[in-house]
């Protein structure tokens, strides 16, 4: 991978009511090369109809590949996120899912800390975690596959404790998918977050923020997906200037609301990749 590349969700379709495959053909004649997708466990009937494009984790990774490379597009990630303080959901989830990412060609899992019971502790909560990771990281490192660790919960969105759990465990295949957008939402500075990570950054979630969302800063964790990059609060010039200072040769995965707003990010990244 020369220099930075761009990428698009398949989130973006999520309301579109339609295939994989009416997501790949879009992503591709939008002008990316790369495309991230969703996983889910077992089989859904909305899924097996055609009305949304997550990929079921009981199909086999090499037909996906398959599907995947003929519109010419390549996998960056997977999402799979999975509660990482319940480890009878997430070590079977994440195990499965590294599998599932080597065999479509992707370099990582995207995944967070999940959501943290009520009644548990911040120390039961990281006791979790480090179980949990110290289960799946053997086979992330047997399979060459990132765990990247994605801001989300209310421990990974604040760096102070999203630092903590990268340090849980020590492996060259724990670590980090930002998200400028949640990073922003949780009412913390995205670029001190990222220059903090950076030379652990090993995917992007490429999420810009603007319109009725901003009421909620500082009250979330996150949002599902964004505006179109260049539209919203993000500078994306800033965003690769420290990317770049470090050499990071990955790519951003754009997480946007609508195909439209997919079809802009593509424009705006593009530029502010070539505007070096």
């Amino acid at each position: 991978m020369a220099d930075i590349q761009i990428g698009l969700n398949t989130e973006a379709f999520r309301h579109a009511d339609k295939p994989l495959e009416y997501a790949l053909e879009a992503i591709r004649k939008q002008g990316y090369r790369y495309c991230e997708l969703n996983m889910l466990n077992g089989r859904d009937l909305l899924c097996e109809a055609g009305y949304y494009s997550a990929v079921s984790m009981q199909r086999d990774p090499l037909e996906i590949r398959d599907i995947v490379k003929g519109f010419g597009l390549r996998v960056s990630a997977v999402s799979a996120h999975a509660p990482m303080a319940q480890p009878e959901i997430a070590i079977p989830f994440l195990t499965r899912a590294i599998e599932f990412a080597e065999g479509v060609g992707a370099s990582c899992v995207c995944t967070d800390e999940g959501v943290v019971p009520d009644w548990m502790s911040k120390r039961q909560a990281f006791n979790m975690f480090y179980y949990t990771l110290r289960r799946v990281l053997p086979v992330a490192e047997r399979h060459k596959i990132h765990i990247a660790l994605e801001p989300h919960q209310i421990y990974s969105v604040k760096l102070s404790t999203y630092k903590e759990i990268l340090a849980l465990v020590d492996s060259p295949y724990f670590n980090c998918n930002p998200d400028t957008g949640n990073v922003f939402m949780a009412g913390q500075d995205p670029y001190a977050f990222l220059e903090a990570v950076a030379k652990r950054v090993v995917h992007l979630h490429a999420k810009d923020i603007g319109g009725l969302v901003m009421d909620s800063r500082g009250k979330v964790t996150g949002v599902p997906s964004g505006c179109a990059c260049g539209e919203g609060v993000i500078d994306w010039t800033r965003v690769v200037k420290i990317l770049r200072k470090v050499r990071f040769k990955g790519v951003l995965s754009v997480e946007c609301s609508t195909e439209e707003q997919g079809k802009s990010s593509f424009k705006h990244l593009s530029k502010v990749l070539k505007a070096k």
